[in-house]
């Protein structure tokens, strides 16, 4: 009779252990949207949210700052009383290194251990993660500088989709900005140069559509310098820029690319003479200007903003640097782009979870996207999903000149135009 007992006993505990998890699974703090252990990184009084960032890389580019941006507006949200009562755990961002392995690791580490609700801010070149984020429904803020950004439902960009498909737009702050630099673009011509990768091949075929159509001769479209090293000798790339307007050097010379590379490539074109404008999309650091060689390389040079500029007046800005300094631990730290990409893609984040109201789950979010909408933010007007396939289409250029930044185009916002 033991052995009958002993099998009715194990199976009677099975029962109950079952019966309890049950019990826990269907319970009332399960049964109200947004209570503790409804929705993955949500409990009765916090949200959790993690960042992918690329921190490190085999060039020595770094995004770190990224991070700082982050912590910088989650603690500002955490010391104003949270999102509806519940406070931000921001856990910090994985360092990708710009490794698409390590990108998709970073992802899986970040839902699958670290069990956040959002990933906030995703900045890297590379975004294999992307896929698993959206099957996994994990809302997901960024720099829309990737097609990833471009019509996936839970992926967001801070500034909207830069990357799109057919059917999507393409913003024309940096063409219509250097035309005005120049006088106007007709009869003008530029030179657009990029990596040799998707990121590459994808952004020379967007702004060469852009350039074309704010009425620029496109002379020289290429994504042919490699993008795992950066070249020690440039002067092949540099005589056919000089050469590619009909023998004539270009009007503008527009890199795609980053630090690393942009130093390389102006400081070859300078030493061959060129006089010509330069712009690119990432040298807007105070933090370059501490050396003398960076700071030489890219005098003169115009950077694209998608924000409002550091030097901006606008009580938003001021609001932005104290948030820096406060997360800095008070000490006065150089701007970046990266800190406001960091910054804004939080930002989104907290005021779509602010409309989303108390009850705060996956499926609340989303409908709160849905239709939500703002106004004169650091990046402008702000629309969703709008800008899960168009981008918000403002933005202004800096020009470093001795040694400083000045704001050679202000802030403002172009009508957008198809991608075709």
């Amino acid at each position: 009779m033991l052995r009958p007992i002993r099998i009715l006993a194990a199976a009677a505990a099975t029962l109950a252990l079952v019966s309890a998890c049950n019990s826990a699974s269907n319970g009332s703090s399960r049964d109200k949207p947004g209570a503790a252990g409804n929705s993955r990184g949500v409990s009765g009084d916090s949200i959790k949210v993690g960042g992918i960032v690329s921190m490190t890389s085999a060039s020595g580019y770094s995004k770190k700052d990224t991070d700082l941006g982050a912590k910088a507006r989650y603690a500002r949200a955490n010391a104003e009383g949270g999102v509806n009562g519940r406070k931000i755990d921001y856990i910090g961002a994985e360092d990708d290194g710009q490794d698409p392995a390590k990108n998709l690791a970073a992802a899986r580490k970040l839902v699958q251990q670290d069990e956040v609700f959002a990933v906030s801010p995703m900045s890297s070149v590379t975004f294999s993660g992307s896929d698993f984020l959206e099957q996994e429904k994990v809302p997901t803020f960024g720099w829309g500088t990737l097609p990833s950004f471009c019509g996936p439902k839970y992926i967001y960009g801070f500034n909207g989709c830069l990357a799109p498909t057919p059917g999507g737009t393409i913003n024309q702050t940096w063409p219509e900005g250097i035309g005005k630099v120049l006088g106007g673009a007709r009869g003008k011509s530029v030179a657009i140069i990029a990596n040799d990768s998707d990121a590459g091949k994808f952004g020379v075929r967007t702004f060469q559509q852009g350039f074309t159509s704010a009425g620029f001769e496109v002379a020289y479209a290429k994504a042919s310098v490699p993008g795992t090293a950066v070249p020690s000798d440039w002067s092949a790339y540099v005589k056919e820029i000089l050469e590619s307007n009909d023998g004539k050097a270009p009007d503008a010379v527009v890199s795609v690319m980053q630090t690393p590379n942009n130093i390389g490539l102006f400081t070859s074109l300078k030493r061959s003479g060129y006089k010509g404008l330069l712009s690119d999309p990432t040298d807007y650091d105070p933090g370059l200007l501490a050396k003398d060689a960076t700071k030489q390389a890219l005098d003169g040079v115009h950077v694209l903003l998608q924000f409002e500029p550091f030097e901006s007046t606008n009580p938003k800005m001021a609001q932005f640097k104290a948030d820096i300094k406060t997360a800095a631990g008070g000490q006065d730290v150089p701007l970046s782009i990266h800190m406001m990409t960091g910054y804004m893609s939080a930002d989104l984040f907290l005021s779509i979870a602010q409309k989303a109201g108390k009850d705060l789950t996956v499926e609340s979010f989303q409908a709160a996207a849905q239709g939500f909408t703002d106004t004169a933010t650091l990046v402008g007007d702000r629309s969703e999903p709008k800008g899960q396939k168009d981008s918000f289409g403002c933005g202004a250029l800096v020009q470093l000149k001795n040694g400083a930044y000045e704001v050679s185009v202000p802030f403002e916002c172009h009508e957008p135009i198809p991608f075709k």
